[in-house]
């Protein structure tokens, strides 16, 4: 007679059918804050092979996982309990969601018998992510779960990325039930592909009328995968090509072709081709306020194509003479079966007078100045390490003075703008790649935002270089006083008077996390200090105080265009 044992399934609880789903989706690395509702999750976490990295705050846990879907390009998971652990995820959420990053969020909730009835660490997470996420589900029932991660866990990645919230009641996870990993059920979901052929063949049509061509691509090259076919693209039909920030290094920065990236703080020449094209090339970017300005007057006499894997987005900041809602990848292999080439002489010579008048530059002095600080680390890591920079100057400064080669070499939050966002970020991108250089570019007041994951990085060796421009402001708020506001201070100002030095003091913060760091305050100072750090095995803090003058030039201001740039 059969034993009962073996012709029944084995039963699980539903933390540990999360963890073995994780597991199957071949999830290795989570970010994961324990709490109340979430100890079922990091009980099942002690009976699996997953690395769970306890950040020190949910939202450093969040921005973690951002970082490692941004440099892996694969969907990175971060869980944390209810209320106040679910809220403190939001920042990281809509931050993925703003730059499109493959996520998913895994929530703890209260029983599903005391939802909606205030109880103790109750949120409404669903209501509260639902504007920042592609999906959000509530499993209510044990024999669910299975099914909601996997589609959850594609849902993030397909189509156009972005983070997807599991929020899992406390009853749900004790419940049992057998394991099934299945497959996922996109039933209701279609994904755009190839383009039709008469769509390919009016690009080219327009590509064969325009003198003044120039290709402008945003993120979501990289997103699809496409950048080797972005660059045969721009090779083979010789077009100019600009990116936005969030697709620079979609082109290496110093091919001919490369304009480098536009918007607010992007090149001169890269702002004049994309304003004063006659055909304006949009691959995988949204027409974003940053890089238009007022967007009745970008690119105001060009035709415009527009090539995206999200219908919403065309039409929707500038008109566009042809929209395409297609995988931008499939779209440029089909345009590169046959090439048509023209030499746009006039065109690429008045491109190159704009280049030799007006490329990045800063004024040596004989201070320590940021933008050498980042030429330096240039110099020294041949132009390889992936960069992650919090938010404000030092975030500009970073893109402008140390180009990109390749995709996902800088990772940076773009959309949402969220300083704090650079330590933990470079946190998450170091554990996915941890045989790169990961370098967080910070400034002293978006350092400070998560500075609590210096622990993080104590605990489990992870070993990022943190740079900071430490120049006692909010720099990139303090330019903005000085240029619209008469320099009027508005507590943009971040030293304490009283003190007889730089504050807080970073290198001693970092020692007491059993961190080294070094001090830099002169250009003699600083090659020494740099290969210091890069030498050192594990996390190496370096503070260099710079002191707050230089603004980041040029400078689209906002609500002006191209012709208003300032230079000086």
């Amino acid at each position: 007679m059969e034993n009962k044992e073996t012709t029944e399934k084995q039963m699980f609880k539903g933390a540990e059918i999360m963890v073995k789903t994780l597991e199957s989706l071949g999830v290795t690395d989570i970010f994961a804050y324990p709490g109340g509702q979430a100890i079922e999750f990091h009980q099942a976490f002690q009976k699996s092979g997953i690395r769970v990295i306890l950040p020190r705050h949910e939202q450093g846990g969040a921005f973690a996982a951002d970082g490692m879907a941004r440099a892996t390009g694969k969907v990175a998971v971060c869980t944390a309990t209810s209320g106040p652990g679910a809220t403190n995820l939001l920042t990281g959420i809509a931050d993925a969601y703003m730059d499109s990053v493959p996520t998913l969020f895994i929530t703890g909730q209260v029983p599903a018998t005391l939802i909606g009835r205030n109880a103790f660490q109750e949120t409404d997470i669903i209501g509260m992510t639902r504007p920042v996420v592609k999906h959000s589900y509530l499993v209510l029932d044990v024999k669910d779960l299975a099914q909601t991660l996997v589609n959850a866990y594609h849902l993030a990645a397909s189509g156009r990325p972005g983070p997807v919230l599991v929020d899992i009641p406390k009853n749900v996870q004790q419940a049992m039930a057998p394991f099934e990993f299945p497959e996922p059920d996109f039933s209701n979901y279609t994904v755009p592909g190839k383009a039709e052929p008469e769509e390919i063949e009016a690009i080219r049509e327009m590509i064969r009328k325009a003198e003044r061509p120039c290709v402008y691509a945003g993120g979501g090259i990289i997103h699809a995968g496409a950048s080797a076919e972005l660059v045969e693209f721009i090779e083979k039909y010789n077009l100019p090509v600009t990116t936005t920030l969030m697709g620079a290094g979609s082109v290496p920065e110093d091919h001919p072709l490369s304009l480098r990236w536009l918007g607010m703080h992007g090149t001169y020449y890269a702002n004049y081709a994309a304003n004063e094209c006659d055909l304006l090339i949009c691959l995988g970017a949204r027409f974003d306020d940053r890089v238009t300005g007022p967007a009745a007057g970008f690119a105001k006499d060009a035709k415009k194509i527009h090539v995206d894997i999200d219908l919403s987005e065309i039409n929707k900041n500038v008109r566009v003479d042809l929209g395409i809602v297609a995988d931008v990848r499939e779209v440029l292999i089909d345009l590169n079966k046959e090439p048509l080439r023209k030499e746009y002489a006039a065109w690429h010579s008045r491109i190159a007078e704009w280049k030799k008048a007006h490329p990045f530059s800063y004024v040596r002095d004989g201070r320590l100045k940021p933008q050498y600080v980042i030429e330096k680390l240039r110099e020294l890591t041949n132009g390889d390490a992936v960069i992650v920079p919090g938010v404000g100057q030092h975030q500009m400064w970073a893109a402008q003075f140390y180009p990109f080669k390749r995709p996902r070499q800088l990772l940076t939050s773009g959309g949402l703008g969220s300083m704090g966002f650079g330590l933990p970020a470079a946190m998450g991108a170091k554990v996915a790649c941890p045989d790169k250089v990961v370098v967080n570019i910070d400034g002293d007041g978006s350092f400070q935002m998560n500075i609590q994951e210096l622990g993080t990085l104590s605990a489990e060796g992870i070993g990022v270089k943190m740079i900071i421009l430490n120049n006692q402001h909010l720099g990139m708020v303090a330019q903005w006083e000085d240029r619209f506001y008469g320099s009027v201070r508005g507590n943009t100002v971040l030293m304490n008077e009283n003190s007889r030095r730089s504050y807080p003091d970073f290198v001693t913060i970092a020692k007491g996390y059993e961190i080294p760091g070094i001090e830099v305050f002169t250009e003699e100072e600083l090659e020494p200090a740099l290969k210091k750090m890069l030498e050192t095995p594990g996390p190496f803090l370096l503070d260099c105080h710079i002191l707050y003058s230089d603004h980041v030039l040029p400078m689209m201001p906002p609500g002006k265009g191209y012709k208003d740039i300032i230079t000086e």
